[in-house]
């Protein structure tokens, strides 16, 4: 499903951005203060590594709604953008993350944008409308499944992996108590999946 102009917009008609599905995208360009590139290439370094890198990873699961984001400085230094993929309603989106260590982390790299009032503040959502540019099309790979979902996903792939390397999933299989199971569509097709 491909979103293009005129398509859905997310649950929020005013605040701008597209959506697919259940994923909506938020994009944001700001103008650097001058001389601080430099600067704000340091804290985006230093927030992806180390344990600040550990704290975000456990605000982003304990939020669960973040697909991906990215951070440029583009046009000689002058201009930033971030980008992300989430799930569920942009103000919900941003009011989460208000409230964990990405706060904090948006606080310090939004800092060297002209302007930025700081997370807490409350106009800081107007901010972010006023320099918010919505994509032109918005496509997603999964559009109907959710953060959540696909950690879920993962995690039964992995058990269900785990047993399939087992020496009794072999003999179930073999055992002719089972040849009715093992022989249906859907068992086969689940096989095939698995060994894909």
């Amino acid at each position: 499903m491909t979103a293009t102009p005129g398509a859905a917009q997310s649950a929020h008609p005013e605040r701008p951005g597209r959506s697919d599905g259940v994923c909506g995208e938020f994009t944001v360009f700001t103008k650097i203060k001058p001389g601080e590139a430099d600067a704000l290439r340091e804290d985006l370094a230093m927030q992806a590594s180390g344990a600040s890198d550990e704290k975000a990873r456990g605000a982003l699961r304990q939020i669960g709604t973040l697909h991906d984001a990215r951070h440029v400085i583009f046009d000689n230094d002058t201009r930033f953008m971030f980008a992300s993929v989430f799930d569920g309603s942009w103000d919900t989106y941003i009011d989460d993350f208000a409230k964990t260590v990405i706060g904090a982390n948006f606080d310090r790299i939004f800092s060297h944008s002209e302007g930025f009032p700081g997370i807490s503040d409350p106009g800081v959502k107007d901010w972010f409308v006023a320099h918010q540019a919505p994509a032109t099309s918005f496509v997603s790979s999964y559009p109907d499944l959710t953060v959540q979902q696909i950690w879920k996903d993962q995690r039964v792939d992995d058990a269900f992996q785990d047993v399939l390397d087992t020496p009794e999933f072999r003999a179930a299989l073999d055992n002719p108590a089972n040849a009715e199971l093992v022989g249906t569509p859907a068992f086969q097709k689940l096989l095939e999946e698995a060994s894909a």
